[in-house]
């Protein structure tokens, strides 16, 4: 790293600005950037001071010229002016040390110039399109976005030449500090947020997650008053709907209009705690609908988990490997089916969280291109790794990757995924971070069931997808973009102010070095839990600086975060991209009747069944009667059978049946005689 810096200090503040300049005369440049307000050496990646001369001679010594700044600031600053909070400025005589800035936030309601940010030299990735430019930023928001910019003095410069400039990652799926079989998740919303702005995401959606018959009102107050004293980055929330009822779809909707929620999510697993059986299902995908919110499901067949489980143990097959046996491929991918097909006939948009296995995977393609509205999103895990760990002889290492549903064995599992993945089959990543520590996980020694479900990945996803995906060949960085953030802000509404670098767009921003690479490690995460299912995976693609809400808060390596500074996000309803085409769709599939003259024609006359003697119905709607033999031509005149009637009944039954049989006579001369004779 050290290295890299004394590169960029080499360089000339013109030869950086020539880059942009449309006149390329450095006379012409300092003289702009004077006029401006800005310093000469403003590009060498330092904080600048916010009292800063303009007209500062850059033939000065260096250290000289910090002394007169500080002398001047001590004599026109008063005492108890809210400038004397401005950051410590860093010393240009060594190589640049962002670790000597102050790691407390900035206060943005004392001075504006405390939240200006220039980040110079970078290219842009959105989801739609590359190029190169600047980025201002002030008090938390993009302002303008382009070359030669114009902006007010006492901005701090970042210096991205040669790295990627990308908006934040969007994780759809997390589970902080979850209450969950009998614990709880290790990781809460300080240590989770922590850890997802060290890898460069900044924003979460958790999920309020609660036990039956609680009220969903309540559930939502509760992760509320858990998140908003603790998380470091923004955060939205999805909504568990264990259980069903008139009282969960009145909540449902004030949910939707008063509380910022658009997405539910309904469990196919897990029986007897949060399964729902498809006749609830049914109806709370009708409710989302009404809503305008989006159904979301964990996808498995919990009924035979419960009975796959008891033959695993009556074998004697109590380990983690256990965990997966009793969840096989066709679980998963029967409720994925089952959800599409429930999802289809409510017309109520569908989102399958944790696409786990190739065959799941087929049926979310399957069904997006046979038109339906329906959106997968594969984790970090299983794009990352496989289920060969759950048979490794260490206890620990196998429980450790023990989650529901489970990673899959086949090692060709997460390529086929990333390839989806990477051509919109699949459409967004999230982590399903759960994270539990060695001790949790001991709970289920002895019975795999009782192993706490749950990996991390909140920290490293954007690492491993970029490692597994862009690295690799398999997507291009404005897909990465699209898989990572924008299509999250576009499902759950929030586009564009997140997930995309645009003017008016929040500063939630990562700059990413495509060249550097780091090792995976329990030992060197930001996350509580004391276990990493990517141990010593090596991943090109690092985040040297990630911005949120126009704060720096890793800084060349230096995290730096403050609890609680994050904040809510709602997600309204009826997203563009979700329900944009469901109102023609709805409209051209609409059930039409067909306007027709009246029959007036003769109607023949069914006599009452129950009326004739000698005939019993059957239940059966299929054959509906066992009667002998239903007519369809009458009686000859003397009222015997018309030997042109049908005599056939689905039963076998013969016409003659019930009619007394004669003894059986044998010939030896037939009439006509016998055949035999003439051989």
């Amino acid at each position: 790293m050290a290295d890299r810096k004394k590169d960029k200090k080499e360089k000339s503040p013109v030869d950086d600005y020539d880059f942009f300049a449309p006149h390329p005369h450095p006379t012409k440049v300092r003289v702009k950037q004077s006029f401006f307000d800005h310093v000469p050496d403003a590009y060498e990646g330092k904080s600048i001071a916010f009292n800063e001369s303009p007209k500062r001679s850059p033939k000065k010594a260096v250290e000289e010229a910090k002394a007169e700044e500080t002398s001047k600031k001590e004599e026109e600053t008063p005492a108890d002016s809210p400038e004397d909070k401005t950051p410590v400025q860093e010393t240009i005589g060594t190589p640049i040390s962002m670790d000597t800035v102050a790691a407390d936030p900035w206060d943005t309601r004392n001075s504006s110039a405390q939240s200006r940010l220039l980040i110079k030299g970078g290219k842009i990735v959105n989801d739609d399109q590359s190029f190169d430019a600047d980025i201002y930023i002030e008090d938390g928001i993009i302002k303008q976005v382009g070359t030669n910019l114009v902006i007010p003095g006492g901005a701090r410069t970042i210096e991205a030449r040669g790295k990627l400039v990308m908006p934040g990652g969007i994780d759809t799926h997390t589970h902080m500090q979850l209450p969950f079989m009998g614990t709880y998740a290790v990781d809460d919303f300080y240590s989770g947020t922590k850890a997802a702005l060290a890898g460069g995401t900044t924003m979460i959606i958790d999920f309020v997650l609660d036990q039956k018959g609680v009220s969903l009102l309540e559930a939502y107050d509760k992760w509320r008053g858990w998140a908003d004293p603790k998380v470091c980055c923004d955060y939205a929330l999805h909504v568990g709907v264990t259980w069903w009822g008139d009282q969960v779809a009145k909540e449902m909707e004030t949910l939707c209009t008063e509380k910022g929620i658009n997405s539910f999510k309904m469990f196919l697993a897990y029986k007897d705690v949060f399964m729902l059986n498809d006749d609830e299902l049914y109806e709370s995908f009708k409710r989302i609908k009404e809503l305008g919110a989006l159904g979301m499901v964990h996808a498995e067949n919990g009924h035979l988990i419960a009975e796959k489980s008891k033959e695993m143990l009556k074998l004697g097959i109590t380990g983690p490997e256990g965990h997966e046996m009793c969840r096989p491929e066709e679980v998963e991918a029967e409720a994925t089916q089952r959800a599409v097909t429930i999802a289809n006939q409510a017309n109520c948009p569908l989102y399958v969280v944790h696409v786990m296995s190739k065959s799941s995977a087929d049926v979310v393609s399957k069904a997006r291109r046979e038109g339906k509205i329906v959106f997968g999103e594969p984790i970090a895990a299983c794009l990352g790794t496989d289920g060969t760990h759950y048979w490794n002889k260490c206890w620990r290492h196998a429980a450790g990757h023990v989650m529901g549903p489970p990673l899959r064995p086949d090692p060709t599992t997460p390529g086929y995924l990333m390839d989806l993945l990477a051509n919109n089959d699949l459409q967004v990543t999230g982590t399903d971070n759960c994270t539990f520590s060695a001790d949790q996980k001991a709970l289920g020694k002895d019975d795999f069931r009782r192993i706490p479900n749950g990996v991390n990945g909140v920290e490293d996803r954007m690492s491993v997808i970029w490692e597994k995906g862009v690295h690799s060949g398999k997507m291009d960085p404005c897909r990465f973009v699209a898989v990572t953030s924008t299509n999250a802000a576009k499902i759950f509404n929030i586009y564009p102010q997140k997930g995309r670098i645009a003017v008016g767009s929040d500063a939630d921003i990562v700059i990413w070095d495509p060249k550097e690479s780091r090792t995976i490690s329990a030992k060197t995460h930001h996350q509580a839990v004391d276990f990493n299912i990517f141990e010593g995976m090596v991943c090109h693609g690092v985040p040297v600086y990630v911005i949120t809400n126009g704060h720096v808060v890793l800084d060349e390596g230096q995290l730096k975060v403050t609890q609680g500074m994050g904040r809510f996000i709602p997600t309204p309803c009826n997203a563009e991209m979700v329900y944009g085409r469901l109102a023609k769709r709805e409209l051209a599939r609409l059930p039409q009747k067909v306007e027709r003259d009246p029959y007036t024609g003769p109607v023949v006359k069914i006599e009452d069944q129950n009326e004739l003697p000698g005939i019993k119905r059957e239940e059966n709607p299929i054959v509906a009667d066992n009667q002998a033999f239903h007519h369809s031509r009458p009686p000859t005149r003397g009222g015997g059978r018309n030997l042109q009637d049908s005599s056939f009944a689905l039963s076998g039954e013969q016409f003659d049946d019930k009619a007394p049989r004669r003894a059986q006579i044998r010939t030896s001369n037939p009439p006509g005689g016998k055949s035999s004779g003439l051989w």
